[in-house]
């Protein structure tokens, strides 16, 4: 466990707490667990899921970011 685990609760490479239920759903039915595997999925992709939203993928986005990956290019 990071000092980051610590803090948050969360593994680093697990999805955001701030991620709404719908969304952390629709992330699991698709097999997305890590934070990690979402960096080979585009937006659209994403976007595409029931109970996705723009605030969701905006943190998701955020969130990839701060651990230096991105989203795959549409």
């Amino acid at each position: 466990m990071t000092a980051d685990d610590a803090e948050t609760g969360e593994p680093s490479d697990g999805i955001p707490p701030q991620i709404g239920a719908p969304a952390r759903r629709a992330l699991e039915r698709a097999g997305y667990l890590r934070l990690s595997s979402l960096a080979g999925a585009s937006e659209a992709e994403l976007r595409q899921l029931h109970g996705m939203g723009p605030k969701a993928l905006g943190l998701l986005r955020d969130a990839l970011a701060a651990q230096g990956m991105s989203f795959a290019e549409e």
